[in-house]
């Protein structure tokens, strides 16, 4: 992987799905991921599933983080199953919608390699504009932030639905 700016939906979308593969053959123990509603995430594309598929091992956790979930559950049905599958390794967690979010990045991925760590920031949705950092220092400040949001959360996104 190599730093680099990004300014279209498609090139987020790519570097997402590439930053999930990375993190599988990096065997990264932890992914966190910020998003209001990951609605547009690649999230039930075969590559994007695959990547996670790859990843997901015994000791390692996907941490996301949203104001809602009810996006994902309505566009990505794919993930809600791999979700449901691999429960075992998937936090999700909601913010107060009422939390003022500042200095608050549109969507965040966060991974920590053997020997890079790995940012990928998107800045504005409208212009799709961004940044994929390797910079271990930027990614220290955005988990600290990604920690203090996670600390204001509940616990949401259920693996599985009881009907009573």
């Amino acid at each position: 992987m190599k730093a680099q700016s990004f300014a279209s939906r498609a090139d987020f979308q790519r570097l997402l799905v590439e930053t999930l593969g990375w993190a599988s053959d990096q065997g990264c123990r932890e992914l966190h991921a910020w998003d209001a509603s990951f609605v547009d995430w690649p999230l039930s594309d075969a590559a994007a599933l695959a990547a996670l598929t790859g990843w997901a091992r015994t000791g390692r956790q996907l941490h996301l983080l949203a104001l809602q979930y009810d996006d994902i559950v309505r566009r990505h049905p794919r993930f809600v199953r791999w979700r449901r599958d691999y429960a075992h390794c998937v936090t999700a967690r909601a913010v107060d919608p009422e939390f003022r979010l500042e200095a608050a990045p549109e969507s965040l991925l966060l991974a920590v390699g053997a020997e890079t760590t790995v940012s990928l920031r998107l800045f504005d949705r409208h212009l799709w504009r961004g940044e994929l950092s390797l910079d271990a220092a930027q990614r220290l400040r955005a988990m600290e932030w990604f920690d203090a949001l996670a600390q204001r959360s509940s616990d949401s996104f259920a693996p599985t639905t009881l009907g009573l």
